[in-house]
């Protein structure tokens, strides 16, 4: 057939060229944008609903999610119950309730305690208030910050005189650890050979004996800049300061069951109490001097 008469097929709207191989949709989206495509995509029908959504519909999954629920309570509950047991973590939020305020104005009590006159710890309800409360109450949290920086001061301390190391800052915090322990323990046989009945607890011992850490730290720093001169002076000041304060502290826990019973001052057992309250706030400034002395050169 001649080229002229040869008839060229013209493709209909609807239908594809059999030539192409993919078919253009980009007229279609031009010109039906607005069109709602298949709501599957891609020619696959779209499913009734998520998989999560029928997890959850389905009831055994339910009965799971709720004893899986049950059994996470109870196991939280045994811990808990494990862990007051052998940390009391109920009682440790009480000496670790404080603010800027209370510390404040504990850290006053500790360097100028001849000027307060009121060491009744106050109670409610047969409970003592909160430290932030009570600046008479015993708190943890000055203790550890004052050991801690302790610590920091010493090796501070350490550095300037070129005899730093790991192991001595570490022999200093383990030794002043140490003696904290064996304080603890002194005083806890002591008023069981004495017999006190006190509502002194271990807990508040160590607030008690960890506040000397407040006058180190003081002794410490003034010897790092005025020299042994400047050490002595605050060191001596905290010293007796401390012996003040535990004196006026302890002897309201110690004597307490006394004053109760109306047992006379110069009693036998009242008399070896009142040794055991001077004893305690005497070692203080030992243990002041013995963990400090040898850091100021």
């Amino acid at each position: 057939m001649p080229a002229s008469k040869r008839r060229i097929p013209v493709s209909q709207p609807g239908m594809a060229d059999p030539h192409q191989l993919f078919d253009d949709t980009s007229s279609a989206q031009s010109r039906g944008y607005g069109a709602q495509r298949a709501p599957g995509g891609l020619g696959y029908p779209a499913p009734s609903a998520s998989p999560q959504a029928a997890f959850l519909a389905d009831p055994v999954s339910n009965m799971a999610m709720a004893y899986g629920s049950s059994l996470a309570a109870q196991g939280k509950e045994l811990v808990d119950k494990n862990i007051d047991r052998f940390i009391p973590v109920t009682k440790l939020k009480y000496y670790f309730a404080v603010d800027t305020m209370y510390v404040g104005k504990k850290l006053g009590l500790l360097f100028f305690p001849y000027l307060h006159q009121d060491w009744e710890v106050q109670y409610q309800q047969d409970t003592p208030v909160a430290p932030r409360f009570d600046i008479n109450a015993p708190d943890l949290y000055i203790p550890a910050m004052a050991f801690i920086t302790y610590v920091l001061v010493a090796g501070l301390a350490l550095g300037t005189q070129d005899r730093f190391s790991p192991d001595l800052l570490g022999l200093q915090a383990s030794s002043a650890l140490a003696w904290l322990t064996l304080e603890v323990l002194a005083i806890l046989l002591s008023l069981y050979l004495v017999t006190v009945n006190t509502d002194l607890t271990t807990l508040d011992l160590v607030a008690f004996l960890g506040y000397k850490y407040v006058g180190m730290i003081g002794g410490v720093l003034m010897g790092l800049l005025f020299g042994k001169i400047g050490y002595y002076l605050v060191l001596g000041w905290c010293c007796v300061s401390i012996f003040v304060f535990m004196i006026r502290t302890l002897r309201l826990k110690i004597l307490a069951e006394a004053a109760a019973e109306g047992v006379p001052v110069r009693g036998a057992r009242n008399q070896l109490r009142m040794y055991l309250t001077m004893a305690v706030a005497a070692a203080q400034p030992l243990l002041m001097y013995w963990l400090t002395f040898h850091l100021v050169r």
